[in-house]
Formats: C-alpha cells, sequence, structure tokens
C-alpha cells in the first residue's frame, strides 16, 4: 500500500491529509475516512490504512483545519482536566456548520474523485465521535457520489429544534446509512437513537442503527481508554460488509 500525506486546498484554508491507495495503482472505491475529535494520529493512520488494506483508495483528513492543523490539541490526553478537553472540542466543532461541512466534503470528494487510484463507482464515507456527525451531513451534502454512510459512537445525530441536526438532511441523501450506537452515550442518549431510527423509518431509505451493549463512547478506537476490542472487530466488519455491498 503507498501512502502520500498531503495538504489541500480547501474552503477555508489548508488542511493536513493522508491519501492510501494501491501498491500497483490500481483504481479501487474511494472511501473518505473522517476521524474522531483527537484527529490525525498514528491511531487513525493505522485504522484508515487497515480499511485500504481491504480494497479502497482512502482519503483521511483533518476535518478541523479552520481550527487547528494535527495535533489539534495543545495538551496530552493525561494531563488534561475534563473541563480543559471539553472546551477544547468545543473549539473544534464550532467552525463546523452544516454549510461548512457541505463545502468541505465537496472538496473531498471531488479529490478523491479525480484520482487515477479511485474507481468510477459511488464512494464510501465513515466516521467516528464527531466524524460521525461529519459523515451523516456529507451524505446528504453529495448524494450523487456517496453510496454508503456509517457513524460509529457518532455525537449529536439528533437534535431536536435544532436547525443543525443532521437527520434534517435525511430527504437528500440516497445513500446507505449504518449507525452503531455506544451504550450509555451522553452525546447520543436513548431518547435520542430512539427518535433517530423515527425519523430513518420516515425518511424510507435502507438503514441500520444498531446499539453496541457494553460498548462505551469511543469504543472502536485503540488508544481511547474505552476502547473495547470485541466490539471494536464487530463494527469494523459491519463497516466492510457494508462496502463490499455497496460500493461496487
Amino acid at each position: 500500500m503507498n501512502q502520500q500525506e498531503l495538504k489541500l486546498a480547501m474552503p477555508d484554508g489548508i488542511t493536513d491529509a493522508v491519501l492510501y491507495t494501491s501498491d500497483d495503482g490500481k483504481p479501487l472505491p474511494g472511501v473518505l475516512f473522517i476521524p474522531d475529535v483527537w484527529s490525525l494520529r498514528d491511531t487513525m493512520d493505522q485504522m484508515a490504512s487497515r480499511v485500504a488494506a481491504e480494497g479502497y483508495t482512502v482519503l483521511l483528513p483533518n476535518p478541523f483545519y479552520r481550527t487547528s492543523p494535527p495535533p489539534v490539541f495543545p495538551f496530552k490526553r493525561e494531563d488534561a482536566t475534563q473541563e480543559q478537553v471539553m472546551q477544547r472540542i468545543g473549539e473544534l466543532a464550532a467552525p463546523l456548520t452544516p454549510q461548512a461541512i457541505a463545502a468541505d466534503t465537496g472538496t473531498y470528494v471531488d479529490f478523491l474523485t479525480s484520482q487515477s487510484t479511485t474507481a468510477p463507482v459511488g464512494i464510501g464515507i465513515v466516521g467516528l465521535c464527531m466524524g460521525g456527525m461529519i459523515a451523516f451531513h456529507a451524505a446528504a451534502a453529495r448524494p450523487d457520489k456517496i453510496s454508503a454512510a456509517a457513524s460509529f459512537h457518532g455525537g449529536g445525530l439528533y437534535k431536536a429544534d435544532n436547525p443543525a441536526s443532521p437527520h434534517l438532511g435525511l430527504h437528500k441523501i440516497k445513500a446507505r446509512l449504518y449507525f452503531g450506537h455506544a451504550f450509555e452515550d451522553k452525546s447520543m442518549n436513548a431518547d435520542a437513537i430512539t427518535e433517530l431510527v423515527k425519523a430513518l423509518k420516515d425518511w424510507g431509505g435502507h438503514f441500520e442503527s444498531e446499539i453496541y451493549e457494553g460498548a462505551r463512547h469511543g469504543w472502536t478506537v485503540p488508544d481511547n481508554p474505552s476502547y473495547n476490542q470485541p466490539q471494536a472487530e464487530r463494527a469494523y466488519q459491519k463497516l466492510i460488509a457494508l462496502f463490499k455491498e455497496e460500493l461496487v
């Protein structure tokens, strides 16, 4: 597998990104891998590389470029207080309006599909944590290109009476959707999950939504304290099955 570090020109600046392609340059279905709020680091590289090794051209960008290049947290997780972490998450999230995500998605998709190593088929997107919310918005922003979208422990996927809630874009989405929810997640609680499922049923598209029992927020990411290896592996297999079935 080839790995290329990039500086992509974006609507509001420059973002760091990594492109993973086949050794022989063979065109493969494209995948956007949207990281969690801690953004680009070794763990995300390992996770994106694993997806690429399944037979995909993968683009891993820093979606928080408006606030910071990597590392996006100016302190180590183990040295920070909960208050410091939450304040920084708010700073990283603030610029990511639906309009900003739509603009970024267009750039990511256009770059990925312009590569000779990307096959001319629908692309997939997967997002972790805040990246799950981004992936949901992205599927609505580029329904012409995105054929499959997955969110794992995504927060804020359904926000009642909030005009920025991702579920309000469902009517635009043509992709097959998958939502893997954490157990007892404050960023996406049981009531929000129930309301999201109602909205998905009203939408009428192809979707699956499930709660990973015993898996806490961030369970798919190896460097998270909540990492749950058995449930992370199950989530990974669900993701690859989704891509194998839809990105053809």
